[in-house]
């Protein structure tokens, strides 16, 4: 079902301030072929959200809270359809942001994904797992939100699309995901031997071993 299915096209890894503090950002980049409008509805209503994410609760404009089952939850800073939407992204204890960019191109919808965190935080966990860690799993959401957007409504199975990451298709992705991750890592300048042992504990997270 989701053989050749791609998350991110172009992966990124960059250092750079956020509220005048070091941080981390792990950039994911792809091209759907639908919209601007249609994208924006996919990516901010209530009711197709969970269709290729995941079940979400809160009040969904700007300022309000919104709640993630069994994952983060946050608040929405900006919201300016169909081109930004800016979130606060609390998970563990923590706090980093996402944002999502999106621009015409071509006879589609060019996505740009960043997920900010400051060095400060969580060094412990970025010591073991680098940008992989939220990588892999923004990889997985993108790629859903594709097949999502491929597929009629009426033959859409969401379950076997839950299902998929624990097969041993979906777990080869992931390691696939976590290494593509490790080779945005080095091109932004970490060590290529630290950069692939991080993505490795990442990609034995995501698998189960």
């Amino acid at each position: 079902m989701f053989a050749n299915a791609i998350g991110a096209e172009v992966r990124q890894y960059v250092e750079r301030e956020h509220d005048g503090k070091p941080a981390r950002v792990v950039v994911a980049t792809r091209h759907y072929p639908t919209p601007p409008d249609d994208l924006w509805d996919a990516l901010t209503d209530a009711r197709r959200i969970p269709r290729w994410f995941l079940p979400i609760q809160g009040d969904l404009k700007l300022g309000g809270r919104y709640q993630l089952e069994g994952n983060a939850g946050g608040t929405i800073t900006r919201c300016d359809p169909p081109v930004a939407l800016d979130v606060t992204w609390e998970f563990g204890g923590g706090v980093s942001w996402v944002s999502v960019r999106l621009e015409p191109q071509g006879e589609g919808t060019l996505l740009t994904l960043e997920h900010i965190m400051l060095k400060s935080d969580m060094r412990d966990h970025w010591a073991q797992y680098g940008p992989a860690a939220v990588g892999v799993g923004w990889d997985l959401t993108i790629m859903g939100l594709g097949r999502y957007l491929a597929t009629d409504e009426a033959s859409w199975d969401k379950a076997a699309a839950a299902a998929w990451p624990a097969s041993d298709e979906g777990k080869a992705y992931m390691r696939d995901s976590a290494e593509a991750w490790a080779r945005a890592h080095i091109a932004g300048g970490e060590d290529p031997e630290i950069a692939h042992a991080m993505a490795a504990r990442t990609a034995g997270f995501y698998t189960g071993g």
